[in-house]
């Protein structure tokens, strides 16, 4: 990119996310942060909150929210709750380049699901309506130029990129699918609760959501499938593996599955097709997703992985990564590829 730095603020900087966005945004050659608002924090150091964040924003304190001062920046993240979001984004949406929501505010294109998912009536139907959805795997042509993003869920995120191209090639029933997801602890976000203070995450796993998960529909609507889903809290701070099973068509082969998925995601920049399981570690910081899909010729069961690191891929460099295609600069702009490991 040449000419001036583009202008950012995070609104709700204080939480999980928010430092993850501040993290990438630290190392990315186009962007360049003015506002980060924690209404909660404000008047912090964010070196006070987050230590890893010293070197980079040796001076940076959590601002009190003023709408004004978002007036006329290029892009504006927003690290809010459902409803605070969907409030907050009609006074931004035309003052800004973009508004990318990291909230599941704009995600569902069925407005009557927010009720029952989300405890809210949508009252932004036309912005709703006009919201993209944040996966540029699926969604790269629309979000060229988006005013408005719905970055999506972290456990979207891993359950589609294994199952879309399954379902899109045929090579599996739409109905049906089982999905069995295991995440970090950092998905409960920064507050203690009791999910997830020390003494009941150490050396436990627990199922939650069972049956009526919110992320339930926004996984059919993208993955275009009848889908029960399953998330489990596990020991660690990071990560996402999907563990997914479907029953495969008259035409499913174990040769034809690893076809659709490398075929899919030919040329992506973070998609990797993986021959055997992949591995939260593999991804930990990194944008990057690795994919696989096998079929058990015992069982009649196609099993497809993904493992992406939920605050990364799952949420702050996934809207990173849309926020690229819509701005029009280099999808992969602060974004790493290659997971810390060991």
């Amino acid at each position: 990119m040449s000419g001036a730095r583009k202008r950012v603020a995070i609104v709700g900087a204080s939480g999980y996310t928010g430092a993850e966005m501040l993290r990438l945004l630290a190392g990315h050659p186009d962007l360049e942060l003015v506002v980060a608002t924690g209404d909660t924090m404000a008047g912090r150091r964010a070196a006070d909150l987050y230590p890893s964040l010293t070197t980079a924003y040796p001076d940076l304190v959590f601002a009190p929210f003023d709408a004004d001062d978002l007036v006329g920046l290029d892009l504006v993240v927003l690290g809010l709750p459902h409803a605070a979001s969907m409030e907050l984004a009609p006074q931004l949406v035309g003052s800004v380049g973009c508004v990318v929501d990291l909230s599941a505010a704009f995600r569902l294109k069925d407005a009557s699901q927010y009720p029952e998912f989300y405890g809210f009536e949508h009252t932004q139907l036309d912005l709703l309506e006009q919201a993209v959805f944040g996966l540029p795997e699926l969604h790269r042509s629309d979000l060229v130029g988006a005013e408005l993003v719905a970055t999506p869920g972290c456990h979207v995120t891993a359950a589609t990129l294994a199952l879309r191209p399954l379902v899109a090639a045929g090579l599996v029933e739409p109905s049906g699918v089982i999905v069995n997801n295991v995440t970090g602890i950092t998905g409960a976000g920064r507050s203690p609760t009791d999910t997830n203070v020390f003494a009941n995450i150490d050396a436990n796993v627990t199922a939650y959501g069972l049956l009526n998960h919110r992320h339930t529909p926004e996984i059919e609507q993208e993955v275009g499938a009848q889908v029960l889903f399953t998330p489990h809290l596990v020991p660690m701070s990071r990560g996402i593996l999907a563990t997914c099973y479907a029953t495969p068509s008259t035409d499913c082969t174990s040769e034809r599955l690893a076809g659709a998925l490398r075929s899919f995601y030919d040329g992506e920049p973070f998609v990797s097709v993986v021959d055997g399981s992949p591995a939260t570690k593999s991804v930990l910081g990194s944008n990057a997703a690795h994919v696989s899909a096998h079929l058990d010729e015992r069982t009649g069961t196609v099993i497809a992985l993904c493992a992406i690191d939920n605050l990364t891929k799952g949420a702050s460099g996934g809207a990173l990564q849309a926020a690229n295609v819509a701005l029009g600069l280099d999808e992969a702009a602060g974004l790493a590829k290659i997971g810390l490991a060991p």
